[in-house]
């Protein structure tokens, strides 16, 4: 039987390609930003939460049969970031959207992972 995507899994594939944007996108900030932003624990995170997005999304595109086990752990990562990014948020507008990102990234790939 050929290879399809649901819906759902073209709106997770989204979401996971969305986080490892935003996530790519924070790191360089945080660099900028400097002080706890550039802490290595967060600097990983955010690299780890990017990285494992995008295997994610692969991991779907392909229909691999280990999808679901990938997602969960993407889930656990994506919501590791987004509490480290809300932690730092305080003002900062995009460290919210990264975390709000990971948020909706967790949800998606949670729904994958069942």
């Amino acid at each position: 039987m050929p290879h399809q995507i649901s819906d759902e899994m073209r709106q997770c594939i989204r979401n996971c390609s969305d986080c490892r944007n935003i996530c790519t996108e924070t790191v360089i900030h945080c660099l900028e930003m400097g002080g706890k932003h550039a802490e290595a624990h967060h600097i990983h995170l955010l690299l780890d939460c990017a990285q494992i997005c995008a295997t994610s999304a692969d991991f779907m595109l392909r229909g691999s049969e280990l999808h679901g086990r990938v997602c969960g752990v993407c889930a656990d990562v994506c919501d590791a970031c987004a509490a480290d990014c809300e932690r730092l948020a305080g003002n900062d507008d995009l460290m919210a959207r990264c975390a709000e990102t990971c948020r909706r990234c967790a949800a998606s790939c949670r729904r994958m992972a069942a």
